[in-house]
Protein backbone atom coordinates (compact mmCIF):
# COMPACT_ATOMS: atom_id res chain seq x y z
CA UNK A 1 0.00 0.00 0.00
CA UNK A 2 1.53 3.72 -0.94
CA UNK A 3 2.23 5.89 2.16
CA UNK A 4 0.46 8.60 2.70
CA UNK A 5 2.18 12.29 2.64
CA UNK A 6 0.46 15.63 3.70
CA UNK A 7 1.33 18.79 2.66
CA UNK A 8 0.44 21.04 5.79
CA UNK A 9 -1.05 24.36 4.84
CA UNK A 10 -1.29 26.47 7.90
CA UNK A 11 -4.12 29.14 7.94
CA UNK A 12 -3.14 30.54 11.29
CA UNK A 13 -6.02 32.40 13.06
CA UNK A 14 -7.64 32.91 9.92
CA UNK A 15 -11.72 32.06 10.39
CA UNK A 16 -11.87 31.67 14.31
CA UNK A 17 -12.67 34.92 16.19
CA UNK A 18 -12.47 32.94 19.06
CA UNK A 19 -9.95 32.56 21.62
CA UNK A 20 -9.63 29.26 23.33
CA UNK A 21 -7.91 29.03 27.09
CA UNK A 22 -5.66 26.84 25.45
CA UNK A 23 -5.02 28.32 22.60
CA UNK A 24 -2.52 30.48 20.72
CA UNK A 25 -2.72 29.39 17.11
CA UNK A 26 0.10 31.23 15.94
CA UNK A 27 2.67 29.70 18.17
CA UNK A 28 1.00 26.43 17.66
CA UNK A 29 1.48 25.93 13.79
CA UNK A 30 4.83 27.99 13.44
CA UNK A 31 2.85 30.39 11.54
CA UNK A 32 2.58 34.15 12.37
CA UNK A 33 1.37 35.48 8.93
CA UNK A 34 -0.96 34.83 6.35
CA UNK A 35 0.51 32.73 3.15
CA UNK A 36 0.21 34.66 0.14
CA UNK A 37 -0.61 33.06 -3.38
CA UNK A 38 2.80 32.63 -3.95
CA UNK A 39 3.96 31.34 -0.67
CA UNK A 40 1.58 28.42 -0.99
CA UNK A 41 2.77 27.56 -4.10
CA UNK A 42 5.97 27.44 -3.05
CA UNK A 43 5.47 25.51 -0.12
CA UNK A 44 3.04 22.67 -2.32
CA UNK A 45 5.93 22.77 -5.09
CA UNK A 46 8.42 22.09 -2.16
CA UNK A 47 7.05 19.17 -0.96
CA UNK A 48 5.81 17.75 -4.37
CA UNK A 49 9.55 17.92 -5.45
CA UNK A 50 11.10 16.30 -2.53
CA UNK A 51 9.06 13.25 -2.22
CA UNK A 52 8.83 10.54 -4.07
CA UNK A 53 5.85 9.97 -6.32
CA UNK A 54 4.82 6.52 -5.18
CA UNK A 55 2.76 8.10 -2.25
CA UNK A 56 -0.98 9.39 -1.65
CA UNK A 57 -0.49 13.07 -1.86
CA UNK A 58 -3.39 15.73 0.69
CA UNK A 59 -3.35 19.26 0.96
CA UNK A 60 -4.25 19.90 4.32
CA UNK A 61 -5.73 23.41 5.70
CA UNK A 62 -4.52 22.91 9.43
CA UNK A 63 -4.33 25.64 12.05
CA UNK A 64 -7.80 27.53 12.28
CA UNK A 65 -11.34 27.34 11.45
CA UNK A 66 -11.01 27.13 7.77
CA UNK A 67 -14.67 27.48 7.57
CA UNK A 68 -14.74 30.50 8.97
CA UNK A 69 -12.97 32.24 7.04
CA UNK A 70 -14.70 34.68 4.55
CA UNK A 71 -15.99 32.51 1.90
CA UNK A 72 -14.25 34.65 -0.74
CA UNK A 73 -10.99 33.57 0.64
CA UNK A 74 -11.90 29.93 1.14
CA UNK A 75 -12.89 29.74 -2.55
CA UNK A 76 -9.25 31.10 -2.99
CA UNK A 77 -7.23 28.56 -1.09
CA UNK A 78 -9.47 25.77 -2.66
CA UNK A 79 -9.07 26.43 -5.76
CA UNK A 80 -5.23 26.83 -5.24
CA UNK A 81 -5.17 23.58 -4.09
CA UNK A 82 -7.69 21.86 -6.59
CA UNK A 83 -5.23 22.98 -9.18
CA UNK A 84 -2.59 21.07 -7.86
CA UNK A 85 -4.67 17.75 -7.01
CA UNK A 86 -5.57 17.85 -10.89
CA UNK A 87 -2.66 18.44 -12.42
CA UNK A 88 -0.69 16.00 -9.77
CA UNK A 89 -3.52 13.90 -9.73
CA UNK A 90 -3.36 13.89 -5.86
CA UNK A 91 -5.94 12.27 -3.17
CA UNK A 92 -7.53 15.56 -2.28
CA UNK A 93 -8.39 17.94 0.43
CA UNK A 94 -8.24 18.11 3.93
CA UNK A 95 -9.45 20.74 6.26
CA UNK A 96 -9.78 21.21 9.89
CA UNK A 97 -12.64 23.88 11.44
CA UNK A 98 -14.95 24.31 14.88
CA UNK A 99 -18.20 22.35 15.51
CA UNK A 100 -19.66 25.42 14.93
CA UNK A 101 -19.09 26.85 11.92
CA UNK A 102 -20.48 23.38 9.79
CA UNK A 103 -23.84 23.95 8.17
CA UNK A 104 -25.46 22.90 5.07
CA UNK A 105 -24.14 25.89 2.84
CA UNK A 106 -20.97 25.71 3.97
CA UNK A 107 -20.68 21.93 3.05
CA UNK A 108 -22.50 22.86 -0.38
CA UNK A 109 -19.44 25.15 -1.02
CA UNK A 110 -16.97 22.36 -0.19
CA UNK A 111 -19.06 19.55 -2.52
CA UNK A 112 -17.92 21.82 -5.34
CA UNK A 113 -14.06 20.69 -4.63
CA UNK A 114 -12.12 17.44 -4.14
CA UNK A 115 -12.22 17.68 -0.47
CA UNK A 116 -11.48 14.11 0.99
CA UNK A 117 -12.19 14.99 4.73
CA UNK A 118 -12.98 17.34 7.27
CA UNK A 119 -11.90 17.18 10.82
CA UNK A 120 -14.02 18.36 13.70
CA UNK A 121 -12.07 20.55 17.13
CA UNK A 122 -14.44 18.81 18.98
CA UNK A 123 -12.33 18.64 22.19
CA UNK A 124 -14.65 17.54 25.07
CA UNK A 125 -18.20 16.51 25.02
CA UNK A 126 -18.76 17.27 28.65
CA UNK A 127 -20.43 21.07 28.84
CA UNK A 128 -18.67 22.45 31.48
CA UNK A 129 -15.42 21.23 30.28
CA UNK A 130 -16.14 23.26 26.75
CA UNK A 131 -17.04 26.26 29.19
CA UNK A 132 -14.53 26.02 30.88
CA UNK A 133 -12.46 26.40 28.19
CA UNK A 134 -14.22 29.29 26.61
CA UNK A 135 -14.75 27.04 23.75
CA UNK A 136 -18.24 29.26 22.97
CA UNK A 137 -19.99 25.97 20.88
CA UNK A 138 -22.26 23.54 22.53
CA UNK A 139 -21.84 19.43 22.40
CA UNK A 140 -25.44 20.06 20.91
CA UNK A 141 -23.31 22.22 18.08
CA UNK A 142 -21.11 18.77 17.90
CA UNK A 143 -24.18 16.30 16.95
CA UNK A 144 -25.46 18.68 14.74
CA UNK A 145 -22.42 19.42 12.96
CA UNK A 146 -21.66 15.42 12.68
CA UNK A 147 -25.05 14.41 11.71
CA UNK A 148 -24.73 17.43 7.78
CA UNK A 149 -21.28 15.87 7.53
CA UNK A 150 -22.45 12.95 7.42
CA UNK A 151 -24.92 13.23 4.58
CA UNK A 152 -22.00 13.49 2.35
CA UNK A 153 -19.54 11.61 0.77
CA UNK A 154 -16.49 13.44 3.19
CA UNK A 155 -14.36 11.80 5.97
CA UNK A 156 -15.03 12.41 9.47
CA UNK A 157 -12.10 13.38 11.60
CA UNK A 158 -13.21 14.30 15.27
CA UNK A 159 -10.57 16.02 17.62
CA UNK A 160 -10.31 15.18 21.45
CA UNK A 161 -8.52 17.17 24.08
CA UNK A 162 -7.64 15.64 27.71
CA UNK A 163 -6.86 17.22 30.77
CA UNK A 164 -8.59 20.75 30.13
CA UNK A 165 -9.66 22.83 32.93
CA UNK A 166 -12.44 20.73 34.46
CA UNK A 167 -11.79 17.86 32.98
CA UNK A 168 -11.07 14.23 35.01
CA UNK A 169 -10.37 10.78 33.35
CA UNK A 170 -13.61 9.96 33.69
CA UNK A 171 -14.73 12.66 31.56
CA UNK A 172 -11.69 11.74 29.19
CA UNK A 173 -12.95 8.53 28.49
CA UNK A 174 -17.02 9.47 28.31
CA UNK A 175 -15.57 11.83 25.69
CA UNK A 176 -13.82 8.76 23.77
CA UNK A 177 -16.95 6.83 24.03
CA UNK A 178 -19.06 8.86 22.56
CA UNK A 179 -16.42 9.88 19.68
CA UNK A 180 -16.45 6.53 18.92
CA UNK A 181 -20.38 6.00 18.98
CA UNK A 182 -20.25 8.74 16.14
CA UNK A 183 -17.98 6.20 14.10
CA UNK A 184 -15.80 8.70 12.58
CA UNK A 185 -12.76 7.55 9.98
CA UNK A 186 -10.38 9.87 12.28
CA UNK A 187 -9.50 11.13 15.31
CA UNK A 188 -6.50 12.83 17.01
CA UNK A 189 -5.90 12.71 21.06
CA UNK A 190 -3.80 16.18 22.36
CA UNK A 191 -3.06 16.35 25.61
CA UNK A 192 -3.49 19.62 27.09
CA UNK A 193 -0.16 21.58 27.38
CA UNK A 194 -0.40 24.99 28.26
CA UNK A 195 1.38 27.70 25.47
CA UNK A 196 2.71 31.07 26.50
CA UNK A 197 0.17 34.05 25.78
CA UNK A 198 -2.47 31.83 26.30
CA UNK A 199 -5.15 32.79 29.13
CA UNK A 200 -4.52 28.97 30.61
CA UNK A 201 -1.10 30.17 31.25
CA UNK A 202 -2.45 33.19 33.36
CA UNK A 203 -4.94 30.14 35.13
CA UNK A 204 -1.40 28.36 35.64
CA UNK A 205 0.84 31.04 37.32
CA UNK A 206 -2.65 32.18 39.33
CA UNK A 207 -2.98 28.90 40.84
CA UNK A 208 -6.35 28.18 39.01
CA UNK A 209 -5.35 25.45 36.66
CA UNK A 210 -3.09 22.30 37.32
CA UNK A 211 -1.99 20.41 33.85
CA UNK A 212 -1.53 16.68 33.90
CA UNK A 213 1.82 15.97 34.47
CA UNK A 214 3.93 13.87 31.63
CA UNK A 215 3.73 10.71 33.67
CA UNK A 216 -0.20 11.50 34.17
CA UNK A 217 -0.52 12.80 30.33
CA UNK A 218 0.44 9.04 29.17
CA UNK A 219 -1.92 7.04 32.15
CA UNK A 220 -4.85 8.72 30.83
CA UNK A 221 -4.22 8.51 27.44
CA UNK A 222 -3.08 4.72 27.69
CA UNK A 223 -6.99 3.95 28.63
CA UNK A 224 -7.88 6.27 25.95
CA UNK A 225 -6.01 5.28 22.98
CA UNK A 226 -6.97 1.21 23.05
CA UNK A 227 -10.85 1.95 22.80
CA UNK A 228 -10.04 4.22 19.50
CA UNK A 229 -8.12 0.68 18.19
CA UNK A 230 -10.30 -1.30 19.26
CA UNK A 231 -13.10 0.21 17.38
CA UNK A 232 -11.27 0.14 14.41
CA UNK A 233 -10.90 4.26 14.05
CA UNK A 234 -7.75 5.64 12.59
CA UNK A 235 -5.92 7.78 14.93
CA UNK A 236 -4.03 9.93 12.95
CA UNK A 237 -1.94 11.61 15.93
CA UNK A 238 -1.98 11.50 19.79
CA UNK A 239 0.50 14.56 21.07
CA UNK A 240 1.59 17.71 19.63
CA UNK A 241 3.56 17.33 16.89
CA UNK A 242 7.26 18.83 17.95
CA UNK A 243 8.71 21.88 16.17
CA UNK A 244 10.46 24.73 17.09
CA UNK A 245 8.00 26.66 18.45
CA UNK A 246 6.27 23.91 20.48
CA UNK A 247 8.58 22.69 23.44
CA UNK A 248 9.28 22.79 26.86
CA UNK A 249 10.69 26.05 27.48
CA UNK A 250 10.37 27.54 24.24
CA UNK A 251 6.75 27.69 23.04
CA UNK A 252 5.17 25.50 26.21
CA UNK A 253 5.30 26.88 29.70
CA UNK A 254 4.25 23.73 31.10
CA UNK A 255 2.34 20.16 30.91
CA UNK A 256 2.38 16.60 29.18
CA UNK A 257 4.51 17.17 26.42
CA UNK A 258 6.73 15.04 25.03
CA UNK A 259 8.35 14.55 20.60
CA UNK A 260 7.41 10.91 20.82
CA UNK A 261 4.09 11.39 23.01
CA UNK A 262 2.80 8.43 20.84
CA UNK A 263 5.67 6.05 21.59
CA UNK A 264 5.42 6.96 25.23
CA UNK A 265 2.01 5.73 25.71
CA UNK A 266 2.04 2.25 23.29
CA UNK A 267 5.18 1.26 25.62
CA UNK A 268 2.75 1.67 28.93
CA UNK A 269 0.03 0.04 26.88
CA UNK A 270 2.45 -2.80 26.32
CA UNK A 271 4.07 -3.38 30.16
CA UNK A 272 0.19 -2.70 31.65
CA UNK A 273 -0.28 -5.89 29.24
CA UNK A 274 2.33 -7.69 30.26
CA UNK A 275 1.60 -7.37 33.98
CA UNK A 276 -1.95 -8.34 33.17
CA UNK A 277 -0.66 -11.66 32.07
CA UNK A 278 1.74 -12.14 34.48
CA UNK A 279 -1.10 -11.98 37.54
CA UNK A 280 -2.97 -14.06 35.22
CA UNK A 281 -0.34 -16.92 35.09
CA UNK A 282 -0.34 -16.44 38.88
CA UNK A 283 2.73 -14.86 38.96
CA UNK A 284 5.09 -17.18 38.08
CA UNK A 285 8.24 -16.17 36.01
CA UNK A 286 7.73 -15.26 32.54
CA UNK A 287 10.46 -14.52 30.16
CA UNK A 288 8.86 -12.24 26.97
CA UNK A 289 10.76 -12.68 23.61
CA UNK A 290 10.78 -10.15 21.51
CA UNK A 291 12.39 -8.76 18.04
CA UNK A 292 14.61 -5.51 18.43
CA UNK A 293 11.67 -3.12 17.79
CA UNK A 294 8.90 -4.84 20.75
CA UNK A 295 12.27 -4.91 22.90
CA UNK A 296 12.91 -1.40 22.75
CA UNK A 297 9.20 -0.88 23.69
CA UNK A 298 9.09 -3.95 26.33
CA UNK A 299 12.25 -2.36 28.09
CA UNK A 300 10.48 1.23 27.90
CA UNK A 301 11.93 4.61 27.01
CA UNK A 302 15.63 5.02 29.12
CA UNK A 303 14.51 1.59 30.36
CA UNK A 304 12.18 2.68 32.61
CA UNK A 305 10.15 -0.52 32.86
CA UNK A 306 13.10 -2.91 32.87
CA UNK A 307 14.72 -0.61 35.75
CA UNK A 308 10.77 -1.29 36.94
CA UNK A 309 10.64 -4.71 37.63
CA UNK A 310 13.91 -5.09 38.52
CA UNK A 311 13.25 -3.00 41.32
CA UNK A 312 9.99 -4.38 42.30
CA UNK A 313 11.71 -7.79 42.36
CA UNK A 314 9.28 -9.02 39.42
CA UNK A 315 10.38 -11.96 37.81
CA UNK A 316 10.18 -11.17 33.77
CA UNK A 317 12.75 -11.35 31.94
CA UNK A 318 12.89 -9.54 28.19
CA UNK A 319 15.07 -11.18 25.39
CA UNK A 320 15.71 -10.39 22.09
CA UNK A 321 15.07 -12.66 18.97
CA UNK A 322 15.30 -11.90 15.55
CA UNK A 323 11.88 -11.97 13.39
CA UNK A 324 9.25 -9.74 11.74
CA UNK A 325 7.18 -6.78 12.99
CA UNK A 326 4.83 -9.33 15.21
CA UNK A 327 7.14 -11.03 16.87
CA UNK A 328 6.23 -11.53 20.34
CA UNK A 329 6.40 -15.12 22.28
CA UNK A 330 5.67 -15.75 26.12
CA UNK A 331 7.04 -18.28 28.20
CA UNK A 332 6.69 -19.64 31.31
CA UNK A 333 8.35 -22.96 33.38
CA UNK A 334 9.51 -23.77 29.97
CA UNK A 335 6.36 -23.59 28.19
CA UNK A 336 4.75 -21.26 25.41
CA UNK A 337 1.55 -19.66 26.67
CA UNK A 338 -0.22 -20.18 23.23
CA UNK A 339 -3.97 -19.49 24.84
CA UNK A 340 -3.05 -15.02 24.76
CA UNK A 341 -5.28 -13.10 22.94
CA UNK A 342 -2.44 -10.59 22.23
CA UNK A 343 -4.57 -7.11 20.81
CA UNK A 344 -3.06 -6.06 17.11
CA UNK A 345 -2.15 -2.45 18.46
CA UNK A 346 0.47 -4.35 20.86
CA UNK A 347 2.15 -6.11 18.21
Amino acid sequence: MKKKMIIPIFVSHQGCPNDCVFCNQKRITGVKDVFDESQIRHHIESYLEGSNVDKRVEIAFFGGSFTGIHPLIQKKYLDLATEYIMKYQLEGIRLSTRPDYISEEILKLLSQYPVKAIELGVQSLDQEVLETSKRNHTVEDVYRAVEYIKKTPIELGLQMMIGLPKDTLHKSIKTAQKIIAMKPHTTRIYPTVIMKDTELETMYYKGIYQPLSLDEGIAWTSQILPLFYEAGITVLRVGLQASEEVDLGKGIVAGPYHPAFRQLVEEKMLNEFVLKIYEENGNKPLIICANQKMYQSLIGHKRKYLNHIKEQGIPIQFKRISGGEDSLVFESEGRKLNDLSIPKYLR
